[in-house]
């Protein structure tokens, strides 16, 4: 092929001169876009942004000053961001004639001026001349979602050689005004959340404040299953929600009956580990060998009748939390594989060799009384240390007699759902209630409001429908002393009728060797504080005072009086802010 025919077919097949600008021009203005988005979306202020902006756009338009004005909710300008960066609020509205910017916010499409000196609007604002220069200009509405935020505009010499194009310009404009609209609304509305956040949290020093106004005011902390309004009840409740924040173990301690495992799922609900399971296990109700397979789980074929794997208790609680009951009857032998779990968080299944780690936060309770356990050597101290972190004493319920008639109403609702009853208490069998010592707690409480209502002939629970009022109450077997020694005894006393009611003058008790116990058939003195439920009114400090008034401020003998230990007294003492007298 000759030269000259390879020019001409090169020359055909090349594109026109004007199709390769208009192609370099749109990668020019996609490179644009792409480059005011990455600024736009950079983690800064609103105005480094718009100014940054405006400094970038010279790099893809013809231009010798651009322009962002940023309007607040009543229409004053904000924000203004030139190619110089940004302006002080106090200037913002001398960066383009106000009668521009009014007129594109209130129409909402972009204005273009060929000459801003025969311009109407900019001849209004003798600040706005540019003197003998003549000036093109071009603005569009920074739009979101149809609402107007402020203006894009830009302006250009006209030398009257440079050749403009306005229409490309205008669209990318808009385009660019487009992005900005979205990000100030972005900011606006982040910026609007933050500030409902920050107003619905205490300020420091209003916190501290209220703190040395109120010092011994509980917060009120409601808890599915726990009711009550008794100080000593909101007490624990302030520290069951401080210590659910935390991972700390727990040693839930009381009397049976006051709702260790209720507590219990009440620090998991408030923890952030709410979400996981929570697992429990009454340690008192299993063997030791049974025991140990439901806690670290078993693998197939370690004892007879291990057909499958199975996960223990403290798998099964795997981020969650595990409530072990009854943590004092287990025996030493396995206090010490409970040891190793708790220290180092790792098991082995029942006839596995693979270690296993494991996130559990651990909640222990029991009505043992663990020191004297240890003393005795029933009880390792290592683990007594290691589960005694966060001890909570639970209040019985001889210290809240105002939670009696709440919980009496609440546990009868439910009796009423269960058997599709519509039965209620009179003010009268409330009052009897809450004059009762209940020494088995909110357990022997609904105990005996589910066999009053279960033998109540009418809709309404009176007085006399109790049996303690018709010495009926097999209950107060428990702590009158009657028959401790023979229990057929006291049974046969109670099918005969010869039981005497609650609050009915006794005999005094005869005291044998023993200082706890009462002889069969005989019942203890009211005025002895072995016998405490002849005086339901009396406190456990109130007991403690007349027992340490009686034995002459010597605590040995005030804890042979109450069948305690001088420990025991002492820690009582202390507890309560008794302060021993020195004769």
């Amino acid at each position: 092929m000759l030269p000259d025919q390879v020019g001409e077919i090169v020359s055909r097949n090349a594109p026109p001169e004007p199709a390769v600008e208009a192609a370099r021009n749109a990668d020019s203005l996609l490179r644009g876009i792409y480059e005011i988005s990455k600024i736009l979306t950079a983690p800064t202020r609103l105005e480094i942004t718009l100014a940054n902006v405006a400094n970038i756009l010279s790099s893809f338009v013809q231009m010798r000053h651009c322009a962002i004005v940023v309007l607040d909710a009543e229409g004053e300008p904000q924000i203004s961001a030139t190619t110089g960066g940004a302006v002080p609020q106090s200037a913002a509205g001398r960066v383009i004639p106000q009668a521009v910017i009014d007129k594109i916010v209130a129409t909402g499409v972009p204005i273009v001026i060929q000459d801003t000196s025969t311009s109407e609007l900019f001849q209004a604002d003798p600040q706005s001349s540019s003197g003998t220069v003549a000036t093109a200009f071009i603005g569009v509405p920074l739009k979101a979602e149809e609402k107007i935020f402020g203006t894009l505009s830009i302006d250009r010499v006209r030398n009257g050689t440079t050749r403009f194009r306005y229409e490309e310009d205008l669209r990318f404009l808009a385009m660019v005004a487009n992005l900005v609209g979205r990000t100030i609304r972005l900011h606006r509305t982040l910026s609007t959340a933050g500030q409902r956040l920050i107003e619905k949290q205490p300020r420091p020093e209003q916190s501290l404040d209220e703190d040395r106004t109120h010092p011994a005011r509980h917060p009120h902390v409601k808890i599915d299953g726990i009711i009550g309004e008794s100080p000593a009840l909101k007490q624990v409740l302030e520290i069951v929600s401080v210590v659910a924040r935390t991972n700390s173990t727990v040693l839930l301690r009381g009397e049976s009956g006051t709702g260790k495992e209720f507590f219990a799922q009440a620090i998991h609900k408030l923890s952030h580990r709410r979400e996981k399971s929570f697992v429990k296990l009454n340690c008192a109700a299993l063997p030791e060998s049974v025991l140990e397979s439901e806690l670290f789980g078993h693998e197939k074929g370690a004892f007879t009748g291990a057909i499958l794997q199975r996960a223990g208790r403290f798998e099964l609680a795997n981020g969650g939390t595990l409530l072990l009951d009854e943590i004092g009857e287990i025996s030493p032998a396995f206090q010490a594989k409970l040891l190793r779990v708790l220290q180092e968080g790792e098991l082995e299944r029942v006839g596995g060799t693979r270690t296993l780690k494991v996130d559990v936060r651990l909640i222990c309770a029991t009505n043992k009384d663990l020191e004297t356990a240890v003393r005795n050597g029933e009880f390792r101290a290592d683990l007594y240390y290691r589960i005694n972190v966060v001890p909570i004493v639970l209040p019985p319920l001889r210290e809240r007699p105002g939670d009696i008639p709440r919980l009496a109403n609440a546990l009868l609702d439910r009796f009423n759902k269960e058997n599709h009853r519509d039965l209620g208490f009179t003010p009268s069998a409330l009052d009897l209630m809450s004059q009762c010592y209940f020494p088995g707690n909110v357990r022997e409480l609904e105990n005996c409001v589910r066999r009053t209502a279960t033998l109540a002939r009418s809709t309404t629970i009176t007085a006399s429908d109790f049996a303690c009022k018709n010495s009926q109450c097999l209950s107060s077997l428990l702590w009158k002393g009657v028959g401790r020694s023979h229990g057929a005894y006291a049974v046969d006393e109670f099918a005969r009728g010869n039981m005497m009611p609650v609050g009915s003058p006794l005999p005094a008790m005869r005291v044998g060797p023993s200082q706890n116990e009462a002889s069969p058939g005989e019942t203890c003195d009211p005025n002895h504080p072995v016998c405490p439920a002849m005086n339901p009114r009396l406190t456990e400090r109130d007991r403690l005072i007349d027992a340490m008034e009686k034995a002459g401020w010597v605590q040995a003998k005030a804890a042979r009086v109450l069948g305690l230990t001088p420990r025991q007294v002492g820690y009582a003492l202390r507890r309560h802010r008794i302060g021993v007298k020195k004769f």
